[in-house]
């Protein structure tokens, strides 16, 4: 597996024991782009998964579009494809989807999502663990993964409104996501009074 990603991915790959290079290694690299300069690439990488990388650089995604053009048979998998994400309280940051974006524009193909908003993860604990959706609450800040997570797979979704998503984004008319219920944070549900918690319309 080559990784465009951070730490956290090659170690979950080592859990498995799945072979992997790339990562934060290939932070600093350079292609060499002189006349007839070309970037080697390893033949036998069969997947590149591409995660939330701070140091991903032209040399990763070059190699990355290079194992899944030319290697047959290359699986393309994305972690997810988030717009942004909050890496300071001060603003918004560029989330994986546009790591993912990079490979995508010069590789043509669409990735495999194993993260949210993608049916594999509930799917795989619910087979596991023997649970049942009907019983299960997805709760999370995101409108476009998290809360589309639940409603695409039979979960009932609750919004909290202390990360990325504003009430008005959600009451917008333009958002065509809707959670079953939406509060100000989770942390109203660990207080004596009752939460403000409401239903979506």
């Amino acid at each position: 597996v080559y990784v465009v990603g951070e730490i956290g991915i090659q170690e979950e790959l080592d859990l498995i024991g799945v072979p992997h290079f790339g990562g934060p290694e290939d932070g600093g690299k350079q292609p060499d782009m002189g006349p007839g300069g070309a970037l080697p690439h390893d033949s036998d990488v069969g997947a590149v998964i591409v995660g939330f990388d701070r140091n991903i650089n032209y040399y990763k995604i070059q190699y990355a579009q290079l194992c899944i053009n030319e290697n047959p048979g290359c699986e393309f998998i994305a972690t997810n494809t988030d717009a942004v994400t909050h890496l300071t309280d001060a603003q918004e940051w560029a989330g994986n989807g546009s790591m993912v974006g990079a490979i995508k524009g010069c590789t043509g193909q669409e990735p495999t999502v194993v993260g949210k908003p993608s049916p594999l993860m509930i799917d795989y604990l619910c087979s596991k663990l023997g649970l049942d959706k009907g019983r299960i609450c997805m709760v999370g800040d995101r409108l476009d993964t998290d809360i589309l997570f639940g409603t695409d797979n039979g979960l009932k979704s609750l919004l909290v409104l202390s990360g990325v998503t504003t009430e008005e984004k959600l009451l917008s008319q333009k958002n065509t996501i809707t959670p079953d219920y939406y509060a100000d944070s989770i942390v109203d549900f660990f207080v004596d009074e009752n939460a403000k918690v409401e239903a979506s319309a």
